[in-house]
């Protein structure tokens, strides 16, 4: 009881002889770095408002057709009936909902996530898939650039130029999901931002015509669509395409989700 007795009294003596005020400094100092550490990540968000977000954030696409291209070939695309397209990249809170981590070199609540590979992606899918009615995927290769087109014929949505006032790319730093204007099918960053993964293995175009087509069976390399905030202006083109191992996880790479009417 002595000894409890002296370690209060040298206590107060530490407080009252000047000791109180850098302690309480180093409190206020602990409080605030909690506060901006918290404010720089993701922020919390529940798993059912994660999913909400994926639910509401899903635009109709419609009937149509398009002309595919790569150097060499143009394949007649047709789209008997529509389906779905994430309005945004899935975000990093959105990510962070479902599975619970954040793989993103830079963190960021509505930030694109990235560092995820084409394997991470079917696992976020799963996921999602498995706590609601279903049929959430990657888009086909088709399926995106068609709905990036958003009904042009030109080079990018918003005609044969795009500059940085247009979109994210030419830069060195990712920015929050719909950030720029949209393109006429309402859908935002389907050029630059980041990368964005599609579900079919990389094969070369075929001159003809396809309905709803997926790409070849077999592959080594998975297709990425839309260049991103590393991208010159060249390669954020719609028809520009990439392709890369299933595996393969960079701090430019991320996806939007695709779901069948």
């Amino acid at each position: 009881m002595i000894v409890i007795n002296r370690i209060a009294l040298e206590f107060r003596n530490f407080l009252v002889g000047g000791g109180g005020v850098l302690l309480l400094f180093g409190i206020g100092l602990m409080i605030y770095n909690k506060i901006l550490s918290s404010s720089s990540n993701p922020s919390c968000i529940s798993l059912a408002n994660g999913i909400v977000l994926v639910e509401k954030e899903m635009v109709i696409i419609p009937s149509g057709k398009f002309m595919m291209r790569d150097q060499a070939n143009k394949l007649q695309v047709t789209f008997t009936k529509p389906y779905y397209m994430g309005k945004y990249e899935i975000t990093q809170e959105k990510w962070e909902a479902l599975m619970g981590n954040n793989p993103s070199d830079t963190k960021g609540a509505k930030l694109p996530v990235t560092d995820v590979s084409w394997t991470d992606c079917q696992e976020f899918i799963k996921s999602l898939n498995a706590k609601t009615n279903g049929g959430y995927r990657l888009p086909t290769e088709a399926e995106w650039e068609y709905a990036c087109r958003a009904g042009t014929s030109t080079a990018y949505s918003y005609g044969d130029s795009l500059t940085k006032s247009d979109a994210n790319i030419n830069g060195d730093r990712i920015k929050a999901a719909g950030s720029y204007l949209p393109n006429a099918f309402g859908l935002y960053d389907m050029h630059g931002n980041v990368w964005e993964w599609c579900n079919d293995w990389h094969g070369a175009l075929h001159d003809g015509e396809a309905t709803h087509p997926k790409g070849p069976a077999t592959g080594e390399r998975r297709v990425l669509r839309g260049g991103s905030f590393y991208s010159n202006v060249s390669i954020a083109h719609s028809s520009f395409r990439n392709y890369l191992t299933p595996s393969h996880r960079y701090v430019n790479n991320g996806f939007r989700l695709a779901r069948t009417l």
